[in-house]
């Protein structure tokens, strides 16, 4: 396998991405373009439907048909559903040996798996994230990270951006998406962080987040609730250690933009 090419059929990707959608038909084709677009290409896209009424599995499976390193996954037919639930499956399901995270409605500059995985290689570094930028209709906004995060310093504030991640599974597995409807991803990566010294910030923006009106993270005040019910009841924190870190956090979403 070329480190810039596509894998062969016998051989596993370098990085599986993580993509699960639900209705997400209208921005679904944006996101796999993004993918697909990479300079880097020995990658694999796992989308796990979570129960679309929209054809989102539909197109997905056909965009497969023409590319196969797109795998579709068909939700279950019983069972709870749900964002996580989603994407644990399509960690159970990937073949690389890393691990990237993108949502369906948002997406990835052509250089992100050339730079970043590029550099956690040759780094050994076991969690890395990116600048990005968050874009609200027509405007666009920078969102700098820093050089280096530890867990302590993250239930200050959440600095990484979930579809910036990458993370090495052979450093740090279990890797598994804790089941909460908010917050998923800022409780996985203080949980990943449990298990390495720091997360890695490559201060380039190379990622674009797309702020969605009505979705569940656009609501700041049902976001902030569930920041405090993920610090109490799943990063185990007291109430006034919650409290403190809830108000750092708080205050750095509002400086960071």
């Amino acid at each position: 396998m070329r480190r810039g090419g596509r894998d062969s059929p016998e051989s596993p990707p370098s990085i599986s991405i993580v993509m699960p959608a639900r209705n997400a038909a209208a921005h679904l084709l944006r996101a796999v373009s993004s993918v697909q677009a990479q300079t880097r290409e020995d990658w694999e896209l796992i989308i796990a439907d979570d129960g679309s009424t929209d054809g989102t599995l539909d197109l997905a499976r056909d965009l497969a048909a023409h590319d196969p390193r797109i795998r579709p996954l068909a939700p279950p037919d019983s069972g709870q559903r749900g964002a996580a639930k989603a994407r644990n499956r399509a960690i159970a399901a990937a073949r690389g040996r890393y691990l990237g995270f993108l949502d369906a409605d948002d997406e990835w500059l052509p250089e992100k798996l050339a730079r970043q995985l590029g550099w956690m290689e040759k780094q050994g570094l076991a969690i890395t994230f990116t600048g990005f930028w968050r874009q609200r209709a027509e405007q666009r906004h920078e969102v700098k990270v820093p050089a280096r995060v530890t867990r302590r310093q993250l239930l200050r504030g959440n600095v990484i951006g979930g579809l910036t991640v990458i993370c090495d599974r052979e450093k740090l597995a279990p890797v598994e998406v804790p089941a909460l409807r908010l917050r998923q991803d800022y409780a996985l990566w203080l949980d990943l962080l449990s298990r390495t010294e720091a997360a890695h910030g490559l201060q380039e923006p190379l990622a674009i987040y797309h702020v969605t009106p009505g979705s569940l993270s656009s609501n700041r005040w049902r976001a902030t609730q569930a920041t405090w019910r993920m610090y109490r009841d799943h990063a185990g924190l007291g109430r006034v250690a919650a409290t403190w870190c809830l108000a750092s956090h708080v205050i750095r979403r509002l400086l960071r933009g």
